[in-house]
């Protein structure tokens, strides 16, 4: 069990900031604007990683992770780290965003009718 700890990790933070696609506007029901925001990112990121992996700058626990590896060096849940953190903080932006958004729309209104 203790091999799948990185990817459970993953996982619940997908499942925890799932609900926050309906009240943004949009991570997964926009794919190419998502795409276009993370994977340039975690392209440096991979590249920037897998060189400190291969330097021996920084390991990975054996127990914690798959045993899957890409490019001989860098763990599968690596991979997954730098496409995944990006797209529950881009659900969180989103979702905050439009919430003060529909806030300040409301907050404006209700000035509007007082004066």
């Amino acid at each position: 069990m203790d091999r799948w700890h990185y990817l459970l990790v993953l996982a619940a933070c997908l499942l925890i900031t799932l609900p926050l696609e309906f009240l943004g506007t949009g991570v997964y029901r926009r794919p190419v604007r998502t795409a276009r925001a993370v994977l340039p990112v975690a392209a440096v990121f991979v590249v920037w990683d897998a060189l400190a992996i291969g330097a021996d700058v920084w390991t990975y626990n054996p127990r914690y992770i798959s045993g899957i590896h890409l490019f001989g060096v860098m763990p599968l849940e690596e991979l997954l780290f730098f496409i995944v953190i990006p797209l529950c903080g881009l659900l969180t932006f989103t979702a905050v965003d439009n919430l003060l958004h529909k806030g300040r729309r409301l907050w404006s209104q209700r000035r509007e009718v007082r004066t």
